[in-house]
This record gives C-alpha cells, sequence and structure tokens, in this order.
C-alpha cells in the first residue's frame, strides 16, 4: 500500500463507508425520511444499496414498491435527518490517517455520491476538512458512480491526470467508478 500511495501523484478518497462509517445515519435519515412520506423502510434494503446517490436510490425505491412521493421532500427530511445525527458520526481511523499523513504533500480530493450540503458538514464534524485540496459531490457531475465522473473531476480540479491517481474506495460501484476513470484503486476492505 505504501508504494501505491508513494507513486501516486495525486489521492482522491470517497467519503461514506471509505473516511467516515455514516452508512448508520443514512439508513436512519432514509427511514425517517420514507416514513414522514407515508412509506416504510426495511435497514437491509438501504444497506444493500449504500453508497448509491440519491436519487438512484429514490428511483430504485420508486420502482420496486411502486411509490410515488414528492422526491425533494424525501431528499430533504433525509438529508436533516443525516445532518441532525452527524454528532454520532466517526471517522474510519485507518483512512482518515492516510489523509492527514499526506495533506499538504499530495494533491487530495474526495469524491463523493453524497451531497455537499452533508459531505462537507460532516468532514469538519470529523476534522477532516482542512486535509483536502477540493471537494466533489454529486452535485458536481452529470451521473453518479459507477460512472467515472467523480473521480474524473477531482482529478480535473487538482490538475492531475487520472492514470496518476489513486483512489480510496469500499463500495462496489465506486470501485468500478475507479476503473472506469483509468485510476488505481485501493479497496480499504483491505485496511480495516
Amino acid at each position: 500500500m505504501q508504494d501505491l500511495i508513494a507513486g501516486a501523484e495525486a489521492l482522491i478518497f470517497d467519503f461514506d463507508g471509505t473516511l467516515v462509517a455514516s452508512p448508520e445515519l443514512y439508513a436512519a435519515g432514509w427511514r425517517q425520511a420514507f416514513s414522514k412520506a407515508g412509506y416504510s423502510l426495511e435497514p437491509g434494503w438501504y444497506h444493500r444499496r449504500a453508497g448509491l446517490s440519491e436519487q438512484v436510490l429514490l428511483d430504485e425505491f420508486s420502482q420496486q414498491f411502486g411509490a410515488a412521493f414528492n422526491r425533494r421532500q424525501v431528499t430533504d427530511d433525509m438529508r436533516q435527518g443525516v445532518i441532525d445525527r452527524l454528532h454520532m458520526l466517526r471517522e474510519i481511523s485507518q483512512v482518515a490517517a492516510i489523509a492527514r499523513q499526506n495533506a499538504g504533500a499530495k494533491p487530495m480530493a474526495v469524491a463523493s455520491s453524497g451531497p455537499q450540503a452533508i459531505v462537507v458538514p460532516s468532514l469538519r464534524t470529523v476534522n477532516l476538512l482542512s486535509c483536502f485540496d477540493a471537494i466533489v459531490t454529486i452535485e458536481d457531475v452529470a451521473q453518479a458512480k459507477p460512472a467515472p465522473d467523480l473521480f474524473l473531476k477531482a482529478a480535473y480540479v487538482l490538475g492531475v491526470e487520472p492514470e496518476n491517481c489513486l483512489v480510496f474506495e469500499d463500495s462496489p460501484q465506486g470501485i468500478l467508478a475507479a476503473e472506469n476513470a483509468g485510476m488505481r484503486c485501493l479497496d480499504i476492505s483491505q485496511l480495516v
């Protein structure tokens, strides 16, 4: 792993499930939001989809359950549910340590399928915001992972060619997105 990091010109980190242990916060936020819309959400259903962008998750829920709801309201309620629980957020120490060790030494970015409204306050909560030169979120690109858009945008903002970037990821769709971007990828399950 040290050789991969040393050989990379830039480091790009996924956020949810990679830098922070946030799936439970999102699961609770989604349960709360769907409940307010008149639907119940089984925790396992969400966990099988953790890491999906909001719109993709809403599409899957709507299609699978034939649900009709105000998408903007459900999204806003979910985001507020997560923000209300940020005091419970914990970093994934092995990955956060890599970010802290390389801050200022290499260009670094976060590339998240999550919204800026959650990612930035979350980074601030775990004292990681200052480590990164760029924060790229779903609002900054046309397509969510497994499309390469998030990682390619992060490389562009950092001014580094994609093949010279190393990605830290936890989800199958994120690992595929890194491959689709032509970047080397470290599956963090090998670290934690």
